[in-house]
């Protein structure tokens, strides 16, 4: 079904500069990799997140998506919100939303019964950085093209990057 699965680039792939890494370079399925860069997530002054224990999910043609624990997340902070959604890989996704900024939407999910090959992930959210404020060792990340991925966008991450219309089938 995939064309490419991280064993060689496309032709329009940007060859990474020293230091950065390739979208077109993480596998498919994905990877997950520990992490142990300052990952923070706000909105404004409210610190809903911080952890140095984070976890990425690598994927092809996608920046990564960072999973927090919820040991660094004011979970008080967040309630479920409506719907789901099902990854071919990780499973039933469960989505959460501001308990005070409901007006935002969803703003992270998390995988409560991951399937085995991502069980590491269980317990853990990842936020949507179009919605709040996220970042890496003090890097604002910039949101993954579309209104659907999540991925995080930092300057060491090569791609393009799938999320913009006609990149549906990459």
């Amino acid at each position: 079904m995939w064309k490419y699965t991280g064993r060689e680039r496309p032709p329009f792939a940007e060859v990474p500069e020293e230091g950065k890494e390739s979208v077109w370079d993480y596998p498919r399925p994905p990877a997950l990799e520990h992490d142990d860069r300052l990952v923070e997530v706000r909105l404004e002054e409210i610190e809903i997140a911080s952890s140095r224990r984070t976890i990425r999910v690598l994927e092809t043609a996608s920046p990564p998506g960072f999973y927090i624990p919820t040991a660094g997340i004011n979970m008080e902070l967040l309630t479920p919100a409506r719907g789901s959604s099902l990854c071919e890989w990780k499973g039933e996704a469960r989505y959460w939303e501001l308990i005070e900024y409901p007006e935002i939407g969803a703003v992270g999910w998390s995988y409560p019964k991951p399937s085995p090959e991502y069980e590491d992930i269980r317990g853990y959210l990842s936020f949507y950085p179009g919605r709040v404020e996220c970042y890496v060792r003090g890097e604002r990340v910039l949101p993954q093209p579309g209104s659907f991925y999540g991925g995080w966008l930092t300057d060491d991450i090569a791609g393009p990057v799938k999320g913009s219309p006609g990149t549906e089938g990459w």
